[in-house]
């Protein structure tokens, strides 16, 4: 049941809002150091005016061009040291974070806590759906509180193995349904809550769920009004399940200077300006986390309200499929942000970060090194251009034409390139996984000099496109989808007069060739 207190909650959010936004209190005194507050927009530095090493900034931007970073960014003492990003991503797309979507729903969840919504943590959560019934209901279940979903230790099997990435398999089964609460209420127990660590989507979804019945509004509302509103985060996207509940597991996209801005606040112990906006001892339970992951290549890592952590390392960090990354290291006043399109080697990274910082304060300017990490940042912003062969004549007989396909398993239904005039550009149609919609239609410009064309823009990303000539009769494509994974896609097209034989991936990376025809 509501609490007649929900209009008065909504009222104190907005004036928080109200005050945060004429707040000009931008540095105070913390521990005998100014600190610097990003709310209207991050200061800037050079490295060894905060005491890290330009060079050895070269050589992070060099680890994460070998492991398909899209952005590296590193705040220190509160300044930006470090803001590269990798072409064709740039600074002024959003970027979905994947998982770090959690550590968000995890951040709602305490300060729904103060706010006097939830009572607790040792709450039950099927206390929170009494209106709807739960298959394979026993006494594991019942007693599944609201830490035992934060820490991932709520029993509720998976569809997929165990492991971090298998949870996939499960996500995919919910992303399937019609009502993702009722698939994961409807789960069976694979343990006792508490008893084993188990990574699951379903766990933070339930969270969101739970902070829509208590806020009376969605977690993402939520957020506007508590987090992104205080912090000075006015652009952002997240995804909604099929009955309006924010996705709680992922789903989210935020600009890198944003997710620093979220590493930042727990950074300064859950304050902002002043102004408590996280419980300390929630931060404390998330430093010195303790609940053991049980990975094979990485033993010593723990995990606690949806954060990962090594306290041995003194680090804990926000973390997302692909190498989306908010670290946060307390003890060098140090928060450093990736966004990838692939996996990447987190221990590595995790432990290659803190080496760049020499000194608490200042050291002596590097001519050296400053050079150097301007080449890298160059380098790696400036999207390097293929080299493209010859035009070949068939190029002129195929243009604007539509080849059209029956259903097949790379989901294309037509396709159309036009390669001759000033303006290239493609034309597909996409047959929709959803039966009950037709086909989508994507257009956009098709880059032939060697550089992707920015074209459509979807939910949390925008397209780019490019093409080359690989013979007489083969062109291929190249598309990424920039602020999502970014992953390149590739088609390989065969041209033999009115037919055409296309090459690619579908969507479980399975090598498949379909064929079409011409229809004019």
């Amino acid at each position: 049941m509501r609490s007649s207190r929900i209009p008065v909650l909504k009222f104190v959010l907005g004036l928080g809002m109200f005050a945060a936004a004429f707040c000009s209190e931008g540095v105070i005194a913390e521990e005998g150091r100014a600190v610097v507050w990003p709310t209207q927009g991050w200061q800037t530095s050079t490295p060894e005016e905060q005491g890290v090493d330009s060079a050895a900034l070269a050589a992070l931007l060099e680890l994460g061009s070998r492991n398909d970073f899209d952005s590296l960014l590193i705040v220190r003492h509160g300044k930006i040291v470090l803001d590269a990003y990798y072409a064709p991503y740039t600074a002024d797309l959003p970027h979905v974070v994947n998982s770090v979507t959690k550590a968000v729903i995890g951040t709602l969840t305490s300060m729904a806590l103060q706010d006097g919504l939830l009572k607790g943590t040792d709450q039950r959560m099927l206390a929170f759906f009494g209106e709807r019934s739960a298959a394979n209901l026993d006494d594991n279940k019942k007693a599944i509180t609201l830490q035992s979903l934060l820490d991932m230790t709520s029993g509720l099997a998976r569809d997929g193995r165990a492991g971090v990435n298998r949870s996939l398999e499960s996500t995919a089964g919910m992303e399937r349904s019609r009502d993702w609460i009722q698939y994961i209420l409807d789960r069976p127990m694979a343990a006792s809550p508490g008893d084993g660590f188990n990574y699951d989507s379903g766990n933070a979804h339930l969270l969101s769920a739970i902070l829509a019945k208590v806020t009376d509004m969605s977690a993402e509302d939520y957020a506007k009004a508590k987090l992104f509103g205080p912090l000075g985060i006015t652009a952002w996207k997240w995804r909604r399940d099929p009955q309006g509940i924010s996705t709680g597991g992922y789903g989210l996209a935020l600009h890198p200077r944003d997710m620093a801005k979220f590493g930042y606040l727990y950074l300064h112990n859950g304050t902002w300006e002043g102004k408590p906006l996280v419980s300390p001892a929630w931060i404390d339970r998330v430093s010195h986390a303790t609940v053991d992951m049980k990975l094979s290549f990485a033993p010593e890592f723990r995990y606690s309200n949806f954060f990962w952590a090594r306290p041995d390392r003194n680090v804990y960090w926000a973390s997302g499929l692909h190498c989306q990354l908010v670290m946060v290291y307390p003890a060098l006043d140090l928060v450093a942000v990736t966004t990838g399109r692939d996996n990447c080697p987190v221990t590595d990274i995790v432990d290659a970060i803190p080496k760049a910082v020499r000194s608490e304060t200042a050291i002596q300017p590097d001519p050296a090194g400053t050079a150097r990490l301007a080449s890298v940042v160059r380098a790696i912003s400036t999207e390097a251009q293929v080299e493209v062969k010859e035009t070949p004549p068939i190029a002129s007989a195929v243009s604007g034409k539509t080849y059209t396909f029956s259903p097949n398993p790379l989901g294309v239904k037509s396709l159309s390139l036009t390669f001759v005039g000033s303006h290239p550009h493609y034309d597909f149609e996409i047959y929709s996984r959803d039966p009950t919609r037709g086909a989508e239609k994507i257009s956009g410009p098709l880059g032939l000099d060697g550089l992707y064309r920015r074209g459509v823009p979807t939910a949390f990303g925008i397209i780019v496109v490019k093409g080359k000539w690989l013979d007489e009769h083969a062109f291929e494509i190249e598309r990424r989808t920039l602020g999502e994974d970014g992953r390149i896609r590739t088609w390989t097209l065969s041209f033999d007069g009115d037919k055409v034989s296309l090459r690619g991936k579908n969507f479980e990376g399975v090598d498949v060739a379909i064929d079409g025809k011409s229809g004019g």
